[in-house]
């Protein structure tokens, strides 16, 4: 994707990788939108970065994203590129008793897959109208390979990543580009507070951000970064899977 002279969307940009990414975009010169919960939080990113901009938004509500998205394309007709990055993680051991928090798993659902489809829905019919346009979905290197100790948080990207699989075939006659950003573990809040494994450490935020800039602006439909190359090609992605997935959908 080219990196200058877009209008952005990124939810989740008010912290961690969504700000990153957006901070990153708006020193290239492109118009960015961020949108999430807190507006204390996006309102401060906004002040950090004059020119930018922001939408309230909670993703696992549909009303929200209905009404979000009818602000942003008001506001910012030529809006070209939406950054689905607002995701949630939560330990859960099915082995024990109690030890599934049901409202957090709907939780994590809603916000990392059914809250990105919906997204998609709401703004793919406008980015289709655009001369080029581009869909970037945040997956994550666990979708190819699972830690067993988020297994919903694991099974939510795996899923997000067969969904833009799928979603780049429906979309491959339109100017829409779909592609899938692919993290390791990076250093941001989403685990904040629980223990981390000794002998490992996550990558940080701004290396994955120049790292993944860098590749966001090439014409990879995937982008791994970091581990996450490793896990991605342990998980039979490539040539097989292409020729295959080409039979199934002629």
């Amino acid at each position: 994707m080219r990196n200058h002279s877009n209008s952005i969307f990124v939810t989740g940009g008010g912290a961690g990788i969504g700000r990153g990414l957006a901070e990153a975009f708006h020193k290239l010169g492109n118009q960015v939108i961020i949108g999430g919960r807190r507006e204390a939080v996006l309102s401060a990113t906004c002040a950090a970065n004059p020119g930018m901009s922001y939408v309230l938004v909670d993703v696992a509500n549909g009303d929200s994203i209905r009404t979000a998205a009818h602000s942003v394309l008001s506001r910012f007709p030529p809006l070209n590129c939406v950054i689905n990055n607002a995701g949630i993680q939560r330990m859960h051991d099915f082995s024990t008793a109690g030890g599934v928090d049901e409202t957090g798993m709907v939780a994590e659902i809603e916000t990392n897959l059914l809250g990105l489809m919906r997204m998609c829905a709401a703004f793919i019919p406008h980015l289709s109208r655009q001369p080029e346009a581009t869909l970037i979905n945040i997956s994550s290197g666990l979708g190819f390979v699972p830690l067993a100790r988020v297994p919903v948080y694991c099974a939510t990207k795996a899923a997000t990543h067969s969904f833009c699989v799928s979603l780049r075939h429906q979309l491959k006659h339109t100017p829409v580009r779909v592609v899938e950003l692919i993290p390791p573990w990076v250093d941001t809040n989403l685990d904040k507070g629980r223990p981390r494994p000794a002998g490992r450490a996550p990558m940080a935020l701004p290396q994955f951000i120049a790292e993944a800039m860098e590749g966001l602006s090439g014409d990879a439909d995937e982008v791994p970064v970091g581990d996450a190359k490793f896990l991605y090609a342990s998980a039979g992605t490539g040539d097989s899977f292409a020729k295959t997935f080409t039979r199934m959908n002629p």
